[in-house]
């Protein structure tokens, strides 16, 4: 039998050229051995995370003892290594394997090694339920502290979203899936502060959970974290919330709420039955009532605003057979505002949607699963603690800028070639001037080393608002 000859070993004098696109220029490909990165603006977030001591933090909260092995590289470094992918956009956690040849950042973070995509799993793999209370839960109460209460307090709305799977996780279940129906999906709740923006809380769920399922636990569990001093403004929920079990426990801690009510046969009647309508507009009327729901354990204020069905315009409510011509939108309230007010109040808490957009398009929230529960949930904690840095970084690098979202900050600010050298003894870090190179990061930095490391300031609680934050509940 004969055997192939091996072919022409390239010399390394061989070039290898290509034809530009548009035109007829020859361009030659050539390597350097110079460690090269894309994300050389990551610069300002990483002093960032160092000013507020998220390292030591990390380390000193860490549930589990580090592994014996010489060669085993250190949790902190493993979560610090998951968080960096989500920022740079990896949607999977075979995405992390983007890093493992950028030197640059390794220098940036100070890591000797870049963790693979297995190592980060098994991570998140030793998480059980345990771990995730003695673990996530102070390193929220840690990074709240630097969150500055609002003197008119913090409006906490709560949502909840979907996240389809396709495999037989645990808790993946049959439920309200409204892209893949009868596919199997998580369902996890969010409580999130909206003039921060910061997410307060977040459960995994399993998918067959309603919207409302363990919402007052959740709520005590939130109002838990917050800092002593702080203190909420109101609350504001869809209509999946609507439960009397719910609003009692707001009652009781003297919480304001608005909540879009359910639509039942009983409710829309009664609407139906309201004579006086105050104008907001050409197109718009307000009108309350009050009333005691089945199940309920006393009779509530209700809040409704009609919309003039328009052919320029869609609008927005369900319509009632009764009172053609209107679509109808109720809320169920604590509040003494007048009805226009508690309207435009709700209508500001569109953000929270965006906010779990920005979740799971920017940060890929559902991107992340594994097979047992717990790590999946750990995960997903893991993103949204990723949230809320880059919430708390673009506070104190541009606190007048408007809000820019995860992905608009990766383009705009992280997206910067750089270099890797020495200057002497020194280790040098090179940022592309045509991505705007140092005019453009020197501010940046300068001020996150600006950080006062310092609580927020404890502001007192007017005496109309309950200070919720500091205490167990």
């Amino acid at each position: 039998m004969m055997l192939k000859q091996p072919g022409p070993t390239p010399h390394k004098t061989t070039r290898t050229e290509i034809t530009s696109l548009f035109g007829d220029a020859k361009l030659v490909l050539d390597e350097t051995p110079k460690a090269v990165s894309p994300f050389g603006g990551l610069a300002s977030f990483i002093s960032f995370l160092g000013q507020i001591g998220f390292a030591a933090e990390v380390q000193r909260r860490m549930p589990f003892p580090e592994p014996a092995s010489n060669n085993a590289i250190p949790l902190a470094h493993c979560l610090t290594a998951f968080l960096m992918s989500v920022v740079v956009g990896g949607q999977r956690f075979a995405h992390s394997s983007w890093l493992r040849a950028d030197h640059v950042l390794h220098s940036m973070l100070g890591l000797e090694r870049f963790p693979g995509d297995d190592t980060i799993r098994k991570f998140f793999l030793r998480f059980s339920q345990t771990h995730i209370e003695s673990f996530w839960r102070p390193l929220w109460r840690w990074l709240l502290r630097l969150v500055a209460c609002p003197k008119a307090g913090f409006s906490l709305d709560l949502d909840s979203t979907v996240f389809c799977r396709e495999g037989k996780q645990e808790g993946a279940r049959k439920g309200f899936n409204p892209r893949r129906k009868g596919r199997p999906s998580h369902h996890p709740l969010l409580a999130v502060l909206a003039e921060a923006p910061f997410i307060l809380h977040g459960w995994l769920r399993s998918g067959n959970t309603g919207a409302a399922r363990g919402v007052v636990p959740f709520l005590q569990e939130a109002l838990a974290l917050l800092p002593e001093g702080s203190w909420i403004r109101t609350v504001r929920a869809d209509s999946g919330f609507c439960d009397g079990a719910l609003l009692d426990f707001l009652e009781e801690r003297s919480l304001p709420y608005v909540i879009v009510a359910r639509q039942t046969l009983r409710l829309k009647g009664r609407c139906s039955g309201v004579r006086e309508w105050t104008p907001i507009d050409e197109h718009h009327d307000a009108g309350e009532f009050r009333m005691k729901l089945f199940g309920w354990s006393k009779e509530r204020r209700f809040v409704v605003v009609r919309e003039q069905v328009r052919e320029d315009k869609p609008a927005v409510g369900r319509k009632l057979i009764d009172m053609p011509g209107y679509t109808f939108r109720i809320w169920v309230t604590n509040r003494d505002e007048s009805a226009v007010e508690l309207w435009r109040d709700y209508n500001r808490r569109a953000c929270v949607e965006q906010r779990i957009e920005e979740l799971k398009h920017d940060l890929a929230a559902d991107g992340f699963c594994l097979q047992p529960f717990y790590a999946t949930e750990s995960a997903f904690l893991a993103v949204l603690l990723t949230f809320n840095l880059l919430s708390l970084y673009q506070h104190q690098t541009t606190p007048e800028a408007p809000y820019r979202q995860p992905g608009t900050l990766r383009v705009a600010v992280f997206l910067c070639g750089a270099v890797l050298g020495t200057a002497g003894r020194e280790v040098v870090i090179k940022l592309s001037a045509a991505w705007g190179g140092l005019g453009k990061h020197k501010p940046l930095v300068d001020a996150t080393l600006d950080w006062l490391k310092a609580a927020s300031p404890k502001l007192v609680p007017p005496l109309d608002r309950l200070a919720v934050g500091g205490g167990m509940v």
